[in-house]
């Protein structure tokens, strides 16, 4: 028998792999973690893994953290399996800010630390540096996760100190933050409106702003070739 290509191999073999599998996979040659880490490869092995025996939830209290599979005829959850954390944490208090594709960017709350992780290999990486960048504040700041054109992991952190707003992206591939020029509207700074956490769609980033009890204000921010516009 002929062999296959590697084409064919990566998308219609590895895509039906469980993740944890993919991520050894990597590791064959250079080929295949070029291909194995494109958006197309990522897009058709989350497309096949939502079946109702592959869906899990990640559930995170006081004192544990669990994975736990979800039973799609009665909506309930099946045994749960125990997820160690691989960071240095205090009484497991981590918070999650935001998610993309299985990938996590938490924060340390006794640290403020913020951290992108994957709870299915354990891998992380620690976003803080000695110049402020990576740490995260509650009621004041807003996280959102996104991929740009070239398949780079990114974080978008937008920060309110002291009245001033700054937007930051932290790239997963150069490993490094730098600023992003923004101009919103002035009320928008208070800390009376509250910053939702980021949802990736369609290619662009999108944060809600709402402000008071009743959510009535909302404004729309979206991320396009790491340029920030606003959008109502």
């Amino acid at each position: 028998m002929a062999d296959l290509p590697t084409h064919t191999i990566v998308f219609e073999i590895l895509t039906r792999l469980l993740a944890k599998d993919v991520g050894r996979s990597k590791s064959v040659c250079k080929q295949w973690y070029a291909l194995l880490s494109t958006q197309d490869f990522v897009k058709i092995h989350c497309s096949r893994s939502v079946v109702s025996s592959n869906q899990r939830v990640l559930l995170i209290d006081d004192l544990t953290c669990s994975v736990r599979p979800i039973i799609s005829n009665n909506n309930d959850y099946g045994p749960s399996s125990t997820v160690t954390f691989p960071f240095h944490h205090q009484n497991n208090d981590v918070s999650i800010l935001s998610h993309l594709n299985g990938l996590l960017c938490v924060c340390l709350n006794h640290t403020y630390e913020l951290l992108l992780w994957n709870p299915t290999t354990t891998a992380f990486k620690r976003l803080s540096t000695p110049d402020s960048h990576g740490f995260y504040i509650n009621n004041l700041d807003a996280i959102g996760l996104y991929v740009d054109a070239d398949d780079d992991y990114k974080v978008l952190h937008i920060k309110r100190r002291s009245g001033v707003l700054g937007v930051y992206v932290y790239s997963r591939e150069v490993d490094s933050w730098r600023n992003i020029p923004f101009i919103t509207r002035q009320e928008y700074l208070s800390p009376h409106f509250n910053w939702l956490a980021g949802t990736f769609c369609g290619g662009t980033l999108y944060f809600t702003v709402c402000g008071g009890t009743l959510y009535f204000s909302r404004a729309i921010l979206s991320t396009k070739n790491d340029s920030v516009d606003e959008i109502i």
